[in-house]
């Protein structure tokens, strides 16, 4: 009896000491979990607000309710529809491209060789250059009558390449410039990954006589398997708030080949002042974004359960 009541007491104790812990972690964070949801929730609910209603431009604030009106004109705009089209092309190209990079230069910016710590310095200058500026200085380079691409085509005989003047070199253009500007973060992250793997894994393959090559393939890689999986999700939800580059190199253009959907939308708010179903738009998006998010992250938890 008496072995049972202090049992009891000890299990009382541990809740109250787990329910005080949890409290005053709660309480640190309470602030800036208030003002986070605040800043938010604030611009969420918004535009869930004007995306069921008509907006007054004289007043610049919703005022009738119409319900799904706004997503049905949205859903059948059919530039809207070729703006999700052309995100996704742009993603396909642009994400794998990007991830097989960044972890490739990473693991070569690991190995010793001399110049390494220079090397490493310069190759993050593009992680810290403003999108918009990116695309501004990658435009003058890749002029086919002014830029240095084209001069440098020239002296092996190549004549210039319009790359923002075709539908397939435009998006292919800016998937360059994407990636000139995000490998540099995936190989932070793929370096960072890298040098927290054990060393004795390595160091047995090595003993077995393992190549450099089979050390990439059999050992890093399969190791690196959740690693790269979360880079990939972390790439995905800034790649498809693609705006800036475009915008400040092709516009959308030429026709609406690199017309992705961040800029449509801007495009119809700002441009048309159409409030309403801009918004939609934006729902919509969110909505598929979430959703991506949602089976990207279940795909990533599997993969990391199963290594």
């Amino acid at each position: 009896m008496t072995v049972e009541l202090t049992r009891q007491r000890v299990d009382r104790a541990r809740r109250v000491s787990r329910t005080r812990d949890i409290f005053s972690r709660w309480t640190f964070m309470l602030p800036a979990t208030v003002l986070l949801a605040a800043v938010l929730a604030y611009p969420l609910l918004y535009t869930l607000q004007i995306s069921f209603s008509k907006f007054d431009l004289a007043s610049f604030s919703p005022t009738e309710w119409v319900g799904l009106e706004n997503y049905t004109a949205a859903l059948k705009n059919e530039t809207f529809q070729n703006s999700l089209v052309v995100t996704g092309i742009y993603l396909v190209l642009a994400l794998p491209l990007q991830i097989v990079l960044g972890f490739g230069i990473a693991y070569l910016m690991n190995a010793e060789w001399r110049g390494r710590g220079v090397v490493r310095a310069l190759f993050l200058i593009p992680m810290v250059v403003a999108p918009v500026v990116s695309g501004g200085i990658w435009k003058m380079i890749l002029d086919p009558l002014w830029g240095v691409v084209g001069w440098f085509l020239g002296l092996f005989g190549i004549p210039a390449i319009d790359w923002f003047g075709s539908a397939s070199m435009s998006m292919i253009s800016v998937v360059i410039i994407d990636t000139w500007r995000s490998v540099p973060f995936v190989a932070l992250i793929a370096a960072a990954a890298l040098l927290a793997l054990p060393k004795d894994v390595f160091e047995a393959a090595k003993v077995d006589g393992a190549s450099w090559w089979q050390t990439l393939w059999s050992v890093s890689l399969p190791m690196l398997g959740p690693i790269i999986a979360a880079t990939f999700v972390v790439r995905w939800l800034g790649a498809v708030k693609m705006f800036d580059i475009i915008l400040a190199t092709t516009n959308g253009g030429p026709g609406e080949a690199t017309n992705v959907v961040n800029l449509f939308i801007y495009q119809q708010a700002f441009r048309l002042l159409k409030f309403s179903e801009s918004s939609a738009m934006a729902v919509i998006v969110l909505v598929i974004t979430m959703i991506l998010t949602f089976v990207f992250l279940l795909g990533s938890k599997k993969l990391e359960d199963r290594l």
